[in-house]
């Protein structure tokens, strides 16, 4: 006898998708590699693509409607794939019918619907999570450590930039982030994650917000905008559809800055990095242990399924909705928005 306590490993949360475009590919993938959740389910609103979509990656049943995912006794949890206008609908229908929820981002469509959602899924007792993948890495702990043991000094400057080069070709018809009634646009798509960081790094939200965009189709396909702290923090950035891919931020302190340059996900996976630069010039690069991010995801909404609901990730959500809400405000009213 060892004297082990070890307990026996958990079940798998059975999960189900809604819709079958490319990011719910990628996180069915994840929720297969995973060793804490399995793909028991899809559904999308034709049975073709649904049947097919099972086949390709290997989910357990498909499903022509929605509903009828949701009322399948044997998933336990969802992952809405589906475009913003959608994520309240769905997010409320599966939280009455008990299912855990992890959402792709943006959460809504707009803060009320945000907290529509919150709050079904906390009286339904269902975890809720969006998609945000970053956040869960190990690298992002590590991160996190060095802001929390103020090696940086107190934080005064986040600088994020998020864009890709995708305009050319693009049409609404076939590109939903041209769409105003779908939830499209660069704040939406990228400006999330510039967003998310700045408040990841200050710890709060800001007291006032401005923006200014470039609209085409009705939706900003390119924006810039800055965030005031209480305490002289500020945090700008710019995100887009019509630049090279640039994922980085940097958080300045009073004594260093620390700076990623891809913390929306890894040019390298095999090799998660960030840098610290001192104010005489001196910098130190870190490496963290590699992870597949979304399955990173995957592993802590499980954890919260099985071991402890976490009402913070909805919170999280929420305060970047409120945020995204405001600088598109200020994008549209060319003016400054208090935050209250």
């Amino acid at each position: 006898m060892n004297g082990s306590t070890d307990q026996p490993e958990a079940k798998p949360v059975s999960f189900g998708v809604l819709g079958t475009g490319r990011i719910a590919t990628k996180v069915g993938a994840a929720i297969r590699g995973c060793s804490a959740s399995k793909l028991e389910a899809v559904a999308s609103r034709s049975e073709e693509r649904a049947r097919s979509w099972a086949d390709e990656n290997k989910a357990g049943r498909s499903f022509d409607s929605y509903d009828a995912l949701l009322d399948d006794p044997a998933v336990e949890a969802v992952y809405i794939a589906l475009p913003p206008s959608l994520h309240r609908e769905w997010t409320i229908a599966a939280a009455e019918r008990g299912k855990h929820v992890l959402c792709e981002k943006p959460l809504a469509m707009n803060a009320a619907e945000g907290e529509e959602m919150i709050a079904a899924c906390a009286e339904a007792g269902v975890q809720l999570m969006d998609g945000v993948m970053w956040l869960h890495t190990p690298r992002a702990r590590d991160m996190r450590n060095v802001l929390d043991d103020e090696l940086l000094g107190p934080i005064r400057r986040v600088t994020s930039a998020f864009t890709f080069h995708g305009l050319p070709g693009w049409e609404p018809a076939t590109e939903l982030r041209l769409r105003p009634e779908s939830g499209g646009g660069s704040l939406f798509d990228l400006g999330w994650y510039n967003v998310g960081v700045s408040l990841w790094a200050f710890g709060k939200l800001p007291e006032r917000v401005w923006a200014t965009a470039r609209f085409e189709h009705g939706v900003d396909v390119e924006a810039s905008g800055v965030m005031w702290f209480e305490g002289g923090g500020v945090a700008s950035f710019d995100c887009g559809f019509d630049t090279a891919m640039r994922k980085w931020f940097e958080a300045g302190g009073t004594h260093a800055s620390l700076i990623c340059d891809d913390f929306v996900r890894a040019w390298k996976p095999e090799k998660p990095r960030f840098w610290i630069h001192d104010s005489g010039g001196k910098s130190s690069e870190h490496i963290s242990e590699s992870s597949d991010q979304i399955e990173d995801m995957v592993a802590d909404f499980c954890q919260c399924v099985r071991d402890d609901l976490d009402p913070r990730w909805g919170q999280i959500s929420l305060q970047t909705q409120r945020v995204v809400d405001a600088l598109l405000e200020s994008a549209r009213r060319g003016e400054t928005i208090d935050l209250g």
